[in-house]
């Protein structure tokens, strides 16, 4: 399966963002609201960071930094790894275990083009895995192969 098949898939394609001078704590609201665990950073249309939960606690929380008062651009993470819309999901699922992220915006011939999540590969491994025991299933019941 590929990363364009699980944008596809995903029940909501928007791209939920924020300026590098947000507030962390109007981030933290939006993050809440849409019930996701990390916006893009965007300057324009440029991806200029993310900010995640992990973010906030690691460089909010436990450096003491107040929500309302600290900007996204001190928090954020700057080094931003991407992946391409033809890639493979086993590559994300690597990329993610290696580097311990959750989230990876994805491109477009360059341009941002959505993100995804460990669980939307998750789900996505999961969805793959059940059609192949059902196909698996019928073959060896006699039935037909699909």
């Amino acid at each position: 399966m590929l990363v364009h098949q699980i944008l596809s898939q995903k029940r909501s394609a928007t791209i939920w963002s924020v300026a590098p001078d947000t507030t962390v704590y109007a981030a933290l609201e939006l993050m809440a609201e849409k019930n996701i665990g990390a916006v893009l950073v965007l300057e324009g249309s440029r991806l200029a960071g993310i900010f995640s939960e992990r973010d906030y606690a690691r460089k909010g929380i436990l450096k003491g930094r107040a929500s309302q008062h600290t900007l996204i651009r001190e928090v954020m993470t700057s080094e931003v790894i991407t992946v391409e819309t033809e890639q493979r999901i086993e590559e994300c699922m690597q990329i993610m275990s290696d580097l311990h992220i959750r989230h990876l915006p994805v491109t477009y011939r360059g341009e941002l083009v959505g993100i995804i999540s460990i669980n939307d590969i998750v789900t996505a491994i999961i969805t793959e895995q059940r059609h192949l025991i059902h196909s698996l299933e019928n073959y060896i019941s006699g039935g037909t192969y699909q």
